[in-house]
């Protein structure tokens, strides 16, 4: 019975460096990597648009999973989006990837769920 023993369950990342929610990043660095000023990457985070971590020096830090968000805020923003409508469009993709797992769930059950 191979692979009976996860039971679909999302498995542990073998190292900090594999798992995406982890804050390893500057806002430095972030915004070298996308381009950006560290001032815009501070006014997404005032805006609730982002909320990276801090360390105990009360620095920001970000996970690859925050930087990922902020290249689709930064393709949004450069579409003419604004960042209510940015905050709105985040919001509804999160809902809809939560209703999907929650779909996966229920098939995963045997409940007969139409396409």
């Amino acid at each position: 019975m191979a692979g009976s023993s996860d039971k679909g369950r999302a498995t542990a990342p073998s190292s900090p460096l594999d798992d995406g929610s982890a804050p390893f990043f500057t806002i430095g660095q972030v915004a070298q990597i996308l381009g950006l000023q560290p001032a815009a990457l501070r006014r997404l985070d005032e805006q609730d648009i982002v909320s990276p971590s801090r360390s105990d020096g009360g620095q920001r830090r970000y996970s690859r999973d925050e930087v990922e968000r902020l290249r689709e805020v930064v393709e949004l923003t450069e579409s003419g989006i604004t960042l209510p409508g940015v905050r709105e469009v985040l919001a509804l993709r999160q809902r809809v990837s939560d209703l999907e797992d929650e779909l996966d769930e229920l098939r995963g059950r045997g409940h007969d769920v139409e396409d």
